[in-house]
């Protein structure tokens, strides 16, 4: 069977849910470039807490994790059926102590690109959390573990954003960023490019950018997972390479 690529996306605000923009096309078009899932194995930044958490079950719900969006946002169902098989691999493949946990379901950091990516909803998805007290190595080794589903027609699927910082947003800098936005974003991806993994592992020796950019890891933690699933021979091809609101970075990564 072919290798299947591996993806980060900057998925930015819910509304890209039921928008039609750059950042939507972007999403498309990496869908439209690789070959179809027989499962996509989601690692989103909103899933969040103590432990590293498996969702196992046949139909998981689609949860509206973000308040005040408008009505059509919450009407919105992902109803894709769950993989209790591939979470088994999955589990198996992860050396750290793990735990099935399906009180979460498949969130907006997952659904609001895939309902662009994949909008027929007929590819099982089930997502794995992010362990908050682990550093940042630990997500990468889940990551290589987790690269031996590649072979089976697994597409993992990291969703969060590389510069994420809610509290500096601002709403007059539409399509614009922070200085100090430009620069972390262009850190990282001058690494990604360059194959530097390390010097994304150790994003903290950027000091205060650093702490601008990502005040706490939960959106920047889904591209090490990625980053640790991906092979020296894979080609990477960037999507969506633009700031947001001062201090959001949409930049997506597809190795293939």
């Amino acid at each position: 069977m072919m290798k299947m690529p591996v993806v980060f996306v900057g998925h930015g605000s819910p509304m890209n849910a039921i928008e039609d923009n750059n950042y939507t096309r972007g999403w498309r078009k990496m869908a439209e470039r690789i070959p179809k899932p027989k499962v996509i194995l989601s690692v989103s930044a909103h899933w969040y807490t103590n432990g590293t958490r498996i969702m196992n079950e046949e139909n998981p719900r689609t949860v509206y994790d973000m308040y005040g969006f408008p009505k059509e946002l919450y009407e919105i169902t992902y109803n894709t059926p769950g993989s209790p098989e591939i979470a088994k691999m999955a589990k198996t493949l992860i050396s750290k102590e793990t735990k099935y946990d399906n009180s979460w379901g498949i969130d907006h950091g997952t659904w609001s690109v895939l309902v662009h990516m994949y909008p027929d909803r007929d590819i099982p998805v089930f997502q794995i959390s992010i362990d908050a007290y682990a550093p940042p190595v630990v997500h990468y080794k889940i990551g290589k573990e987790l690269n031996a589903l590649r072979e089976q027609g697994v597409l993992l699927f990291g969703t969060g954003n590389i510069v994420h910082n809610l509290r500096l947003v601002d709403w007059h800098q539409e399509n614009k960023g922070f200085d100090w936005a430009y620069e972390f974003d262009e850190y990282i991806y001058k690494s990604i490019m360059n194959g530097n993994n390390e010097n994304v592992l150790n994003y903290n020796d950027l000091g205060k950018i650093a702490k601008l950019a990502v005040p706490t890891p939960d959106h920047f933690y889904p591209l090490l997972y990625i980053l640790g699933a991906t092979e020296k021979g894979d080609t990477v091809s960037v999507y969506n390479k633009s700031c947001e609101l001062g201090s959001l970075t949409m930049t997506s990564y597809l190795w293939e």
